[in-house]
C-alpha cells in the first residue's frame, strides 16, 4: 500500500530543514512575518520519524511476519548508499581543502553510530545523527511487527504503553534543558537530550500506532479534508510562533503531525490532486537526497563559486539549492533506484 500524496511532504520537510541550515538569514525566510518557521524548522526530522513509523505499518501492515533479513537488506539498500556518498563527499571536500580529519569521527559516520556519542552526534556530515536514529528504529521494527504488532494485543494496551514512552521523553527532556546538566549548545548535555536515538523513538512508535490505526479503522474513510490539513498547517504556525516554553525537537509536535499525516493519506481533495502531481511525487521521491546531501553540496557550491569571485550570500543560496536537487535526482536515478532493483531481480533469482 502505498499512499502518494504523503511522498511530497517529505520534500517539504527536507527543503524547510535545509532553509533552518543555510537560508534563515535570506529573504523571504528572514522575513518577520515567517522567519519564526524557519528557524524552528528543524522540527521537520520530528515529522520524518513520525511519518517514517507510519510508513512503516502502511508498506508491512498486511503481512502476517516479516523477513528480518530481507527488511534489513532493503533499508540498508534505499538509505545507505545516499547516506556514504554524502561522507565520501564531505571526506574528499575536507581533504582537499587540508582540513584535519577526525578518524573517530569519520568511523562512527561510517557505521551511523554518531548519535549514540554525546560531543559527536553533529561531526563530519552533521544532518548523519539522523539516519543513526533511523537505524534503530528499522533494528527493532521487525520485532516490534512480528512480536507484538502482529499479535492480538489490545491496541488500548499498545497504545498506553507508547503514551507512557512518549511523556517521559518529554518529561525528561524539558527536564533536563531547565537543569544544571544543561550547557547549551554546543555541547554533550545538548547532544545527548537533542540527537540521542531513545530520546526519538518515541516518535516513531507514535508513527507505528497511528499506522495499525489507519489500516484497521480510518482507511475507508476517504473525503475532502483540504480544510483540516490547511487548519493544521496553520495551526502548527501558530503554536511555533507562540512555543509558551515548549521544546518541539523531540516529538512534541506529534499532537498536530499525526492528524495531519491521517488527514493527508484520507484526502482526495484539490491539495492531494495537486500533490499527487508527478513532479511533485517525483521531489518527495529525491528528499531523502536533498536531506543527506545538503552539507557537502553547499560546501562545494559555496566553495566554487567564491573562487569566481561571486559573495552574494542570497546568490550563493538559490544557487546551491538548485545544484542540491539536480545532485539529488542524480543520486536517486543513478544510485538509489539501481541498487533497489538489483536487490529485487537478486531475491527473484534466488527463489
Amino acid at each position: 500500500m502505498r499512499i502518494e500524496q504523503l511522498t511530497f511532504t517529505r520534500f517539504v520537510a527536507a527543503l524547510s530543514i535545509v532553509v533552518f541550515h543555510y537560508g534563515k538569514n535570506i529573504a523571504p525566510f528572514n522575513h518577520l512575518s515567517i522567519s519564526f518557521l524557519f528557524t524552528q524548522a528543524n522540527v521537520g526530522v520530528s515529522y520524518f520519524f513520525i511519518l517514517s513509523g507510519f510508513v512503516m505499518i502502511i508498506a508491512y501492515g498486511n503481512q502476517l511476519v516479516i523477513n528480518t533479513l530481507e527488511y534489513y537488506k532493503n533499508r540498508i539498500a534505499r538509505i545507505y548508499p545516499v547516506y556514504f556518498l554524502a561522507i565520501v563527499l564531505v571526506f574528499t571536500f575536507k581533504l582537499f581543502g587540508k582540513s584535519v580529519i577526525n578518524v573517530v569521527d569519520l568511523a562512527l559516520n561510517i557505521f551511523s553510530l554518531q548519535a549514540w556519542i554525546p560531543g559527536k552526534a553533529l561531526s563530519f556530515n552533521g544532518v548523519g545523527w539522523s539516519l543513526s536514529v533511523e537505524f534503530l528504529f528499522y533494528a527493532l521494527f521487525p520485532f516490534l511487527f512480528n512480536y507484538i504488532y502482529s499479535k492480538k494485543y489490545s491496541f488500548k494496551w499498545l497504545s498506553s504503553v507508547i503514551l507512557l514512552v512518549f511523556v517521559v521523553t518529554q518529561l525528561v527532556l524539558h527536564w533536563f534543558l531547565s537543569s544544571v546538566y544543561y550547557h547549551g549548545f554546543p555541547s554533550p548535555g545538548h547532544d545527548f537530550i537533542y540527537y540521542f536515538p531513545l530520546m526519538h523513538l518515541n516518535e516513531f512508535l507514535i508513527g507505528n500506532a497511528v499506522g495499525l490505526l489507519f489500516i484497521k479503522q480510518l482507511k475507508h474513510k476517504t473525503g475532502s479534508y483540504d480544510i483540516p490539513i490547511i487548519s493544521l498547517v496553520v495551526l502548527i504556525g501558530i503554536v511555533l510562533k507562540y512555543p509558551i516554553g515548549l521544546e518541539f525537537h523531540n516529538g512534541l509536535l506529534a499532537i498536530l503531525f499525526v492528524p495531519l499525516i491521517v488527514f493527508v493519506a484520507l484526502n482526495n481533495g484539490l491539495l492531494t490532486r495537486i500533490m499527487k502531481l508527478k513532479w511533485f511525487v517525483y521531489l518527495g521521491e529525491i528528499s531523502f537526497g536533498v536531506y543527506i546531501l545538503q552539507r557537502p553540496v553547499f560546501n562545494y557550491s559555496n566553495f566554487l563559486f567564491g573562487k569566481l569571485g561571486v559573495q552574494n550570500p542570497t546568490f550563493l543560496f538559490y544557487v546551491a539549492i538548485v545544484v542540491l536537487v539536480i545532485v539529488a535526482g542524480l543520486s536517486y536515478s543513478f544510485i538509489e533506484t539501481p541498487l533497489r532493483y538489483y536487490i529485487k531481480t537478486y531475491r527473484s533469482k534466488a527463489s
